[in-house]
């Protein structure tokens, strides 16, 4: 096993324990923290800006496809928030959908025509996690009732005929097949991952899922076969630290970028190879 953390930086440091990273098309990186606070940190990492703030607990963020604002899960206010990245104006975005109310809305993934699914967590040691989806009005519905034992990351394969989701207490990914109408379809496990609590996943461009675990401080890489290796492990806890989302970047796009919910940094990985696009990059 090759261990990348040798090829890993602190990127940027002093963030309240950050659980999401996400890289717009201009270069920034944002994350959330732990108090509700929406961080955008300078292309190399220098300058880190609290720009909003939704008095919760943030979890998973997202760009949609034109890059002009930020989708936001918020664990405390049991919510979606969208915030405009020009004018930092923050509006609550939804509560949930068909009579379901969130409990904790945890990812966010775009498809190229704008529609949005999140994952719905639904609640500790119970089996009740949901997708919903928004089209581009932010209308809402539940898109697949589950149960999904935790569901929390969330990726799109490059087709966009398939949503990939996490399942922490599963633990492992599943795979949902998006048929031609938008409706869910097949519902199928792509891998386990015993003894471990994954949290987020992101696709390069060769179809290899990496997927990042809370515990213990790893990042596996899911082989298109499903055969799974450490990309990196971290069993000190101090450079990889309850690693929780990914999100490729940089210029060339091959740079892997870590939120740790263990600590108060994001991580930059030198991976070597391409991450697979995401909406909004499409657009750029």
């Amino acid at each position: 096993m090759e261990n990348y953390l040798k090829n890993s930086i602190i990127f940027a440091d002093g963030l309240d324990h950050p659980e999401c990273v996400a890289l717009h098309p201009d270069g920034s990186v944002w994350a959330g923290g732990e108090g509700g606070q929406i961080y955008k940190i300078s292309e190399d990492g220098t300058q880190i800006n609290e720009v909003a703030n939704t008095g919760g607990f943030i979890l998973g963020i997202a760009f949609n496809p034109t890059g002009d604002w930020l989708i936001i899960c918020d664990l405390n206010k049991h919510c979606l928030w969208k915030l405009d990245i020009h004018s930092y104006e923050l509006i609550k975005f939804s509560e949930g959908a068909d009579e379901h109310k969130y409990n904790i809305p945890n990812y966010a993934v775009f498809d190229d025509a704008g529609n949005c699914y999140v994952s719905e967590s639904g609640a500790f040691r119970e089996i009740s996690g949901k997708i919903l989806k928004y089209d581009t009005q932010g209308n809402g519905s539940v898109w697949h009732n589950g149960p999904f034992n935790f569901a929390n990351g969330l990726a799109l394969n490059h087709t966009q005929d398939y949503i990939f989701v996490v399942s922490s207490w599963l633990p492992g990914v599943e795979k949902v097949a998006i048929s031609p109408d938008g409706s869910a379809g097949e519902r199928s496990v792509y891998c386990t991952l015993p003894k471990t609590v994954p949290d987020g996943i992101a696709f390069d461009l060769e179809g290899n899922l990496l997927v990042s675990c809370y515990t213990p401080n790893r990042i596996f890489k899911i082989a298109s076969d499903q055969t799974a290796t450490v990309l990196v492990d971290d069993w000190e806890a101090h450079t990889l630290s309850n690693p929780t989302n990914v999100a490729f970047g940089g210029p060339d796009n091959d740079q892997l970028f870590v939120s740790n919910l263990g600590r108060w940094h994001i991580l930059k990985i030198e991976y070597g190879q391409k991450g697979m696009p995401l909406a909004s990059h499409k657009r750029s």
